[in-house]
């Protein structure tokens, strides 16, 4: 008769996944570290900036890394009332450009510190 194959169980034999081994003081320990730093990697996000220009550098949004926009130029022969409809729509364009750019920069600098985990609700 054919023997069962054993499964394996991560990290030594001990089942409790990724984080902690399976120790709950171990793993609440890593959590606390890993949500300092995010708070720091927040911080450092609203310090962060990302600047997106679109038509030709005609309009630049700037923007943190925690999608606050600090400031949007235009080029001021876009100010006329016969070009406004183009400069809606490059605005529109801009910002939304600068979001994403903001989300990816944040998402990449959260995987730094999760390890690639995913946590829902964490950004």
């Amino acid at each position: 008769m054919a023997r069962p194959k054993k499964r394996k169980t991560p990290r030594g034999g001990r089942g409790g996944g990724m984080l902690g081994g399976g120790n709950p003081t171990d793993l609440l320990a890593q959590v606390q570290r890993m949500q300092e730093e995010m708070e720091k990697m927040q911080a450092a996000l609203a310090e962060e900036t990302l600047e997106v220009t679109v038509g030709g550098g005609a309009v630049r949004v700037v923007i943190t890394g925690q999608q606050v926009v600090r400031s949007i130029e235009i080029e001021p022969e876009l100010l006329d009332p016969e070009e406004a409809d183009m400069l809606q729509d490059m605005l529109v364009a801009a910002v939304n450009q600068a979001i994403e750019r903001s989300q990816a920069l944040a998402a990449e600098r959260m995987q730094s510190i999760t390890g690639g985990l995913s946590l829902p609700g964490l950004l």
